[in-house]
C-alpha cells in the first residue's frame, strides 16, 4: 500500500521499473515487425513512431502483463492486437509524411474494447429489455 510508513527513494529507479504501460511492448514489437528502417537500427524513427502510436492507445499501467491478460477474453486479446497494428501502421505513415514535410492528420482510432462496451448497456438496449419484460408477463385470467 502506498500510504504505509515506508519511505520511498524515487531516485533509485528500481523502485518504479516494475510498473509499465501494457501497450509499450506490443507497440514496439509491432513497429519492429512493420518497419525495415527500425530493423536496420533507426532509433529516432522507432522513438517517433512509438510515441505517436502509444499516444493513440489508452494508458494501461500494470505491474505484470499477466495482470491484464488474465481478465481478457480471447476476443479482447485479438482486438487489442488489431488496434495496435492499426495504431502502428497509422503512426508510421504519419511520421514518414511529416518527414517529407506533408501536413497530415491521423485518422480516428476507436480504442475501447468489446468487453468494455458490452458491460455498459446502451439506452436502446435497456429500453428493449424493458419492452421484452412487458411482453413476457402473463396476463391475469378473467373469471
Amino acid at each position: 500500500m502506498l500510504t504505509n510508513a515506508r519511505i520511498y527513494n524515487l531516485d533509485a529507479h528500481d523502485e518504479m521499473d516494475f510498473i509499465h504501460n501494457y501497450y509499450e511492448r506490443l507497440v514496439l514489437q509491432e513497429i519492429f515487425a512493420q518497419s525495415s528502417r527500425v530493423q536496420e537500427g533507426d532509433r529516432d524513427f522507432l522513438a517517433d513512431v512509438a510515441c505517436v502510436a502509444l499516444n493513440r492507445m489508452p494508458p494501461r499501467y500494470i505491474r505484470h502483463d499477466v495482470d491484464m491478460t488474465f481478465f481478457m477474453s480471447p476476443q479482447d486479446i485479438q482486438e487489442i492486437g488489431n488496434k495496435v497494428t492499426k495504431a502502428v501502421t497509422d503512426a508510421i505513415s504519419y511520421v514518414e509524411s511529416r518527414e517529407r514535410g506533408d501536413d497530415v492528420k491521423l485518422p480516428a482510432l476507436d480504442v475501447s474494447l468489446i468487453a468494455n462496451r458490452a458491460s455498459k448497456p446502451t439506452k436502446s438496449a435497456a429500453k428493449a429489455s424493458e419492452e421484452s419484460k412487458k411482453i413476457s408477463k402473463p396476463k391475469a385470467q378473467k373469471k
